[in-house]
């Protein structure tokens, strides 16, 4: 999930309009070898697509057609240029309800060669629907603690430390023992607080519905021995509820007042140096570099909330962004298509153009160390698999409506107006209902697969 807070104004202005269209190729295009026509939901890299567009047209003649749907305007922009003869071959997936809603257009993938060049992460998180899987992930993104080496390392030459190091944090008991003994010293250290607020502003919200949210339900798929379920326990909300109390009582802001505050707001506190911990994404690099962290602070620490098995995994990965095939394109324009996807995951400054300049830590075989982006939390992240710890795996929710529920019932919690009874109706009722209207809607929910332990 990237969390683009400052936009670019020069790609702001070219998407004005709906969408940006940049047709590549021109004279050296050779229509006998097909046609490439992608459709992209990420405004925010149109120009590095433009740049790939342009050098394999070139270096096959091949022509690449890469438009961009402005933000809040992809859905529609799909649904019209889908309908027309010359649709797009291919096009981005990003989460469960633009897979439904685009299903009857996708080529099955499963035995094409790129689909056998992901990594095994990005083959489990491929839609899938009676053995057939339809998309290709393409952005491999982790989620875990963020946390400040050099506050800990000071930390720990006190007399009062309860550790001797950042490496002693293993289990939720020690990372409660450490936030409690650093909120209670915080003066000595010249901190505001052990955990950045728990802010739950709508830009900041998603970080305990949509992210921490998914650790509980992480293990009760595994207990399941599914990868979905219409209805759900809540077995382990009651240590979601012990780190979000965590949290609660051990950052700057008064419990009453987090809902207030923002994303940047938050983000700032732990950039600034002001707290500790910072449950994020590695997406937060690009807001918290160049302040008072160094890169070489930058640590990660996975979701620790107390689940029996959590010792044995790491940050949770997310694989939202993914490119799907048109299986309505000719077969010409669909061979031509796989082709120029396999090229951009093969080819070198290709690969560079994808993991460098756009930042994508891309899940397939073919991105070795030497291909992966220059953010140091990717780096710490991608170190505990590398260790043989488990990624949890981040389960499709409902829609953002159940995320809304829990959130307003999180600032009730917070400040005091409503019981925490409300936040587990609001996850676990909210599950059942939001499933079941997205049934109706959109004709389809994930297919159930047995959970790998791997």
């Amino acid at each position: 999930m990237n969390r683009n807070v400052t936009r670019i104004v020069a790609v702001a202005a070219s998407l004005a309009m709906g969408f940006s269209l940049a047709g590549c190729g021109g004279t050296s295009a050779d229509s006998d070898k097909g046609h490439v026509y992608f459709m992209n939901n990420k405004a925010e890299v149109v120009d590095q697509y433009k740049e790939l567009a342009s050098m394999y047209t070139k270096k096959t003649g091949v022509k690449v057609d890469v438009q961009t749907g402005a933000a809040g305007t992809y859905d529609a922009t799909m649904t019209s240029e889908l309908a027309k003869s010359n649709a797009p071959t291919m096009f981005n997936v990003s989460g469960f309800d633009q897979f439904a809603k685009y299903q009857k257009y996708v080529e099955p993938l499963q035995d094409t060669e790129v689909f056998k060049m992901l990594n095994d992460e990005g083959k489990a998180y491929s839609y899938t629907i009676d053995g057939k899987s339809y998309t290709l992930p393409y952005a491999a993104e982790w989620y875990g603690i963020i946390y400040n080496k050099k506050i800990i390392k000071d930390y720990c030459a006190k007399d009062y430390a309860v550790i001797k190091s950042a490496d002693d944090i293993k289990d939720y008991k020690t990372l409660k023992a450490v936030a409690q003994s650093v909120q209670k010293h915080k003066d000595d250290l010249g901190l505001e607080g052990a955990f950045a607020t728990p802010g739950l502003d709508s830009s900041d919200s998603y970080r305990f519905t949509a992210h921490m949210g998914r650790i509980p339900l992480y293990y009760e798929y595994k207990d399941m021995n599914t990868t979905f379920s219409k209805t759900i326990k809540g077995t382990y909300l009651a240590q979601y509820k012990d780190l979000f109390d965590l949290e609660l009582k051990n950052s700057p802001t008064e419990s009453g007042l987090i809902s207030s505050k923002t994303y940047d707001d938050v983000t700032s506190e732990f950039a600034l140096g002001k707290v500790a911990f910072y449950p994020n994404g590695v997406w937060a690099y690009s807001q918290i570099k160049n302040n008072e962290v160094a890169d070489d602070d930058l640590g990660m620490l996975p979701y620790y909330m107390g689940i029996k098995g959590e010792e044995n995994s790491g940050p949770a990965g997310v694989y939202d962004a993914s490119w799907a095939v048109n299986k309505n394109a000719s077969e010409k324009d669909k061979k031509a298509t796989l082709d120029f996807i396999k090229w951009m995951v093969t080819d070198d400054s290709a690969k560079k153009i994808l993991s460098k300049d756009m930042g994508f830590s891309v899940p397939f075989t073919t991105f070795t160390d030497k291909f992966q982006p220059n953010n140091p939390l990717t780096a710490a992240a991608r170190a505990y698999t590398d260790a043989g710890k488990t990624e949890v795996r981040s389960f499709t929710i409902p829609d953002q409506q159940w995320q809304d529920d829990i959130a307003a019932a999180l600032v009730e919690y917070a400040q005091g107006t409503g019981t925490w009874d409300k936040v587990k109706s609001a996850f676990v009722d909210g599950w059942s209902t939001e499933w079941a209207n997205n049934e109706e809607s959109l004709g389809s929910v994930p297919e159930a697969q047995k959970f790998d332990t791997k």
